[in-house]
């Protein structure tokens, strides 16, 4: 087994690696979750305005 040979199998498991990771990610049992933490940014949106109200009184 040479260089060239180690090179082949590494492409072939990345690869492989990739294709899973797209499925995983794109998969419809993940959608619910991926959604909750594309809107972890906006939870304390209430909080985040009663303190800008608060200083905007000091």
């Amino acid at each position: 087994m040479d260089i060239n040979d180690i090179r082949a199998w590494q492409t072939a498991i990345l690869l492989i690696s990739f294709v899973g990771i797209i499925f995983w990610a794109y998969s419809k049992r993940r959608k619910s979750s991926f959604d909750e933490a594309a809107n972890l940014p906006f939870a304390d949106e209430e909080r985040h305005q009663a303190t800008i109200k608060k200083e905007n009184l000091s």
